[in-house]
């Protein structure tokens, strides 16, 4: 154990951030990262997904190093920060004002808030295995680790109070008939209904969101859809566009912020207009303060994320070469004879360790972790870092790239025992 790991396991609970437990990251640059011990891997982590165009991109660093002379923060209004929520405007189709935060988990708080404060009602609907930031709310039934009847909520953490889960209800992730019959039974209750369009790595199903966003519209409640991670990911107009069904209200994260601090709420102008008093008075004026919201470096780095992959041919690479990993992972798993199966999207996906349909959060509790573990490990040893349970693929990443990744996806494969 080196010097930096003793320090860590001092100073910090459990030796790190809360994070990946692992390597102790010193640089990245595209694709790639080093860490402390000089070793070099191929990055599928990629920060939790904020990389999308690579470590260190020369124009983002130059946007940054550009601003820095000129201040850090203000605690008032930028241009890059106007600027980059015109972008999100003219992207996202939900969207016709935008209000800016520092992390993903502020803006799901915020975006269930003021669905509540628009609607008028309390309760939130969400779905199982859902993963909606580090609020009471957001925290339940992520992973329950006992099942339960659907509607009621199971706290995912310590420390949460107990009413909270009155205050939440819970559907199964692509079945239409329960989740419709949970909002029918309850929209008189729903403050709004938030959820992944992709949920962690599970697609929705042919027909799932449209039908979520019919019974919404229907009785006016508020849909909210959780694009901290597909936003500018799936597709420039994020999953919405990609999964052709337009939400009242988008939380965004990762990509905008270009590496640094910062999400947002986009949506409606009618439900966002309770961030402004002058709009809606003082009763239902939903306060919202952040020291570093909007901060303009992270601005200005999103700003420039977003222009490189408004590039001609972008997604259309990042695509390929996500397809051709799948498909290289799915060859090699057919010509092991294991139960296993790929999960996902081209741009975010990963290998399930089990047999049959993966639709929702229980049919994912069949994999094999121990397997899972086994290969993760096998993979960091050969040079590949990802995340316990996500490929995270970047225009940075090259065809040499996942050459490698396959080879040591296969040696790791073979290191099964038998």
């Amino acid at each position: 154990m080196d010097g930096l790991t003793e320090l860590a396991n001092r100073v910090l609970p459990g030796g790190h951030f809360g994070n990946m437990a692992g390597p102790t990251i010193v640089e990245g640059a595209g694709a790639h990262v080093r860490d402390t011990e000089g070793r070099e891997y191929i990055d599928y982590l990629l920060g939790s997904g904020p990389m999308f165009i690579g470590h260190a991109h020369p124009a983002v660093t130059a946007a940054v190093m550009e601003q820095v002379p000129r201040g850090t923060t203000f605690f008032a209004n930028n241009p890059a920060g106007i600027r980059l929520a015109e972008a999100i405007v003219d992207a996202m189709a939900c969207a016709d004002q935008v209000r800016f935060v520092s992390s993903g988990s502020e803006a799901d708080m915020y975006a269930m808030r003021v669905a509540r404060a628009f609607r008028g009602r309390e309760k939130i609907l969400k779905f199982e295995g859902g993963y909606h930031g580090m609020s009471d709310h957001g925290l339940m039934s992520l992973a329950p680790k006992r099942e339960a009847n659907f509607p009621r909520a199971i706290p995912d953490s310590a420390g949460i109070p107990a009413h909270i889960a009155d205050d939440m209800l819970v559907a199964p992730f692509n079945d239409i008939e329960a989740a419709i019959a949970l909002i029918e039974a309850h929209h008189d209750e729903l403050g709004g209904v938030i959820l992944e369009p992709f949920q962690r790595l599970i697609p929705p199903k042919p027909g799932f969101l449209a039908a979520i966003r019919a019974a919404t519209a229907k009785h006016g409640i508020p849909l909210i859809f959780d694009e901290v991670v597909t936003g500018f990911r799936f597709a420039f107009g994020g999953a919405q566009a990609y999964y052709g069904v337009t939400p009242d209200l988008c939380t965004l994260g990762k990509i905008i912020g270009g590496g640094f601090p910062l999400a947002a709420i986009a949506g409606r102008a009618d439900i966002m207009a309770h961030f402004d008093r002058a709009k809606v008075g003082e009763d239902r004026f939903l306060m919202q303060v952040g020291t570093l919201s909007g901060n303009p470096i992270a601005a200005a780095a999103g700003l420039v994320t977003l222009d490189v992959l408004r590039e001609p041919g972008a997604y259309e690479r990042v695509f390929a070469l996500g397809r051709t990993l799948m498909e290289g992972l799915t060859a090699r798993i057919q010509a092991a004879g294991i139960p296993a199966q790929v999960v996902g999207e081209p741009v975010l996906f990963d290998v399930v360790y089990a047999a049959g349909e993966i639709a929702n959060y229980r049919d994912m509790q069949r994999a094999d972790i121990a397997t899972q573990a086994h290969i993760n490990r096998h993979l960091r040893s050969a040079g590949i870092l990802k995340g316990d349970s996500k490929y995270y693929m970047s225009t940075a990443h090259t065809a040499e790239d996942v050459a490698k990744t396959l080879d040591a996806f296969e040696a790791a494969l073979a290191s099964l025992p038998r």
